[in-house]
């Protein structure tokens, strides 16, 4: 009987963990096909981060740069990079109020992240004014 209380008290914050973008995120380009890296998400200060942990396209050199970025990641290796900053729980699901940065031309957009799916997908969308006026891309989670 305690052990049933005890998984009863733990399955909503699984949930609810598996809820937020927190984790490692295998990212899909636009086509909806292309894995193009890994981005893990983790909490600093009270604000999401997301950072590249591997690039998968196969284009893409391992030694790959962020050459077009113009901020202090210009240079840096893509690996490692910092791609989103500064996003914030807003309620009901979603996380804004941060940037994300396209590495393949340098521009950062400012950023919305909803978990789907129970939180396997990730809707990332970046955008520039309103979101409605950007894109969006689904990330599966990996872990």
């Amino acid at each position: 009987m305690k052990t049933l209380f005890a998984a009863a008290l733990l399955l909503p914050a699984l949930a609810l963990a598996q809820a937020t973008p927190v984790g490692l995120w295998k990212t899909i380009d636009d086509d909806g096909k292309t894995a193009k890296s890994q981005v893990r998400i983790s909490e600093q200060g009270g604000t999401l981060v997301g950072s590249i942990d591997k690039v998968l396209a196969p284009a893409a050199a391992a030694d790959a740069r962020c050459d077009k970025c113009s901020d202090d990641r210009k240079g840096q290796p893509l690996v490692g990079l910092q791609i989103i900053r500064g996003v914030k729980a807003e309620g009901d699901g979603v996380w804004a109020g941060g940037e994300i940065l396209d590495p393949s031309n340098g521009k950062t957009y400012r950023t919305r992240l909803k978990p789907v799916d129970g939180g396997n997908k990730l809707e990332v969308r970046g955008y520039i004014g309103a979101p409605l006026f950007g894109r969006t891309q689904t990330w599966v989670r990996i872990e």
